[in-house]
């Protein structure tokens, strides 16, 4: 990790959503001294204590982003809109996280998107507010098992799109904090570089790696590959017949996308 991205504070976190990477953070931040409050869709009573283990409060959505410093939201992209009027009090110098991926079968056909306009280009109108785009290139098993610490020389590296210097700094504290090394990926215009179906998309590279692999992306390419490992793991993962070992999806990212 860059060294001016490292500083070292306890910071209020409000986590919206509590999937693979959610619950995932939820576990993690806590173990790092900081102070978490996660809500979900359908109320603090339905988290489970597993989440809650290492020190994390289950809390309303309302809760998790009253008088935080950091707000991660890790739910789907086209729910995203929805969440706008609670954002709306949220003061201004509060960092806001964005972990999300636009994947068709799942959002809905968006146009803009569709027509390249980066995703969390369109993320920041629906919020109309500046998000910081992170562990988005992460998959769900590399974020739970693949955490290790700072200076080890198997640490893998994630790259972190924004336009404020600031908020970057803060959100890559917490990458750290989360067991991978925080890279600079650029502003949020150059975000796309990030999205599914790039080099640098589940493919568990280090931190030295990282950027060559954004350089190579190429944007017009990125729906087709995308579409095109969704269809193989979703095939197979949906046949009974077939095992497939942990590390399959990083091996198929790997091949396909890079």
């Amino acid at each position: 990790m860059p060294q001016s991205f490292r500083r070292r504070h306890t910071m209020k976190i409000g986590l919206l959503g509590l999937g693979n990477i959610g619950s995932t953070l939820a576990r993690r931040l806590p173990t790092a001294g900081h102070l978490v409050r996660a809500a979900n869709s359908r109320g603090p009573e339905t988290i489970d204590e597993d989440i809650l283990s290492t020190g994390t409060r289950a809390v309303t959505a309302e809760e998790a982003v009253r008088d935080v410093d950091v707000i991660i939201l890790s739910i789907p992209l086209s729910t995203l809109p929805k969440i706008a009027e609670l954002l709306a009090s949220v003061p201004s110098e509060t960092v806001l996280i964005d972990t999300s991926n636009y994947y068709p079968s799942r959002d809905g056909r968006i146009e803009a998107i569709e027509n390249g306009q980066p995703e969390s280009e369109w993320v920041i109108e629906q919020l109309r507010r500046p998000v910081i785009k992170a562990w988005n290139a992460v998959g769900a098993a590399t974020l739970e098992n693949r955490n290790l610490p700072a200076g080890h020389p198997d640490r893998i590296g994630l790259p972190i799109s924004g336009d404020d210097p600031e908020a970057k700094r803060v959100a890559a504290t917490l990458m750290d904090d989360s067991g991978f090394d925080a890279v600079d990926a650029g502003w949020i215009t150059d975000s796309w570089r990030q999205q599914p179906g790039s080099p640098v998309y589940c493919t568990e590279l280090s931190a030295a790696q990282i950027p060559a692999a954004l350089e190579t992306a190429q944007k017009e390419r990125l729906p087709k590959l995308r579409e095109f490992a969704a269809a193989i793991l979703l095939e197979r993962w949906g046949n009974p017949n077939v095992t497939t070992d942990p590390g399959y999806a990083v091996k198929l990212s790997r091949m396909i996308y890079m």
